[in-house]
Protein backbone atom coordinates (compact mmCIF):
# COMPACT_ATOMS: atom_id res chain seq x y z
CA UNK A 1 0.00 0.00 0.00
CA UNK A 2 1.56 3.45 -1.01
CA UNK A 3 2.10 5.81 2.04
CA UNK A 4 1.07 9.62 2.84
CA UNK A 5 4.39 10.44 0.32
CA UNK A 6 3.59 8.62 -2.08
CA UNK A 7 -0.35 9.16 -1.77
CA UNK A 8 0.77 12.63 -2.34
CA UNK A 9 2.71 12.19 -5.31
CA UNK A 10 0.20 10.06 -6.79
CA UNK A 11 -2.37 12.98 -6.52
CA UNK A 12 -0.35 15.31 -7.94
CA UNK A 13 0.29 13.82 -11.13
CA UNK A 14 -3.95 12.21 -11.27
CA UNK A 15 -4.70 16.15 -11.10
CA UNK A 16 -2.23 17.25 -13.96
CA UNK A 17 -4.45 14.30 -16.12
CA UNK A 18 -7.96 15.22 -14.71
CA UNK A 19 -8.73 17.96 -16.71
CA UNK A 20 -12.27 18.66 -15.85
CA UNK A 21 -11.45 18.11 -12.16
CA UNK A 22 -13.94 15.84 -11.28
CA UNK A 23 -12.02 13.42 -9.56
CA UNK A 24 -12.25 10.69 -11.88
CA UNK A 25 -9.85 10.22 -15.18
CA UNK A 26 -11.53 9.63 -18.90
CA UNK A 27 -10.24 8.04 -21.48
CA UNK A 28 -10.94 11.35 -23.26
CA UNK A 29 -8.41 13.21 -21.00
CA UNK A 30 -6.14 10.28 -20.83
CA UNK A 31 -6.16 10.57 -24.59
CA UNK A 32 -5.24 14.44 -23.90
CA UNK A 33 -2.46 13.55 -21.90
CA UNK A 34 -1.21 11.60 -24.41
CA UNK A 35 -0.92 14.18 -27.42
CA UNK A 36 0.64 16.80 -24.66
CA UNK A 37 3.36 14.45 -24.63
CA UNK A 38 3.80 14.00 -28.35
CA UNK A 39 2.15 10.96 -29.16
CA UNK A 40 -0.68 11.70 -30.21
CA UNK A 41 -4.39 11.60 -29.10
CA UNK A 42 -4.83 7.60 -29.43
CA UNK A 43 -8.27 7.47 -28.04
CA UNK A 44 -8.16 3.18 -28.01
CA UNK A 45 -4.62 3.71 -26.83
CA UNK A 46 -6.14 5.66 -24.18
CA UNK A 47 -9.64 3.55 -23.77
CA UNK A 48 -7.40 0.37 -22.81
CA UNK A 49 -5.21 2.20 -20.44
CA UNK A 50 -8.20 3.41 -18.57
CA UNK A 51 -9.97 -0.05 -18.28
CA UNK A 52 -6.60 -1.55 -17.24
CA UNK A 53 -6.97 0.65 -14.26
CA UNK A 54 -10.62 0.60 -13.53
CA UNK A 55 -10.69 -1.55 -11.06
CA UNK A 56 -14.92 -0.57 -10.56
CA UNK A 57 -16.33 -0.60 -14.26
CA UNK A 58 -17.33 2.67 -14.09
CA UNK A 59 -15.58 3.18 -17.32
CA UNK A 60 -13.16 5.98 -15.31
CA UNK A 61 -10.35 6.06 -13.07
CA UNK A 62 -10.30 7.36 -9.54
CA UNK A 63 -7.73 8.55 -7.42
CA UNK A 64 -7.66 5.21 -5.40
CA UNK A 65 -7.57 3.20 -8.38
CA UNK A 66 -4.99 5.21 -10.02
CA UNK A 67 -2.64 5.11 -6.58
CA UNK A 68 -3.25 1.52 -5.95
CA UNK A 69 -1.56 0.69 -9.99
CA UNK A 70 1.00 3.34 -9.27
CA UNK A 71 1.87 1.37 -6.00
CA UNK A 72 2.21 -2.05 -7.28
CA UNK A 73 4.83 -0.54 -9.90
CA UNK A 74 2.54 0.72 -12.34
Amino acid sequence: MADSTEHAEYAETFALVDGDDDGLISADEFADLLARLGQGRDTERAAAAVAVLDSDGDGRVSLAEFTRYMAQGG
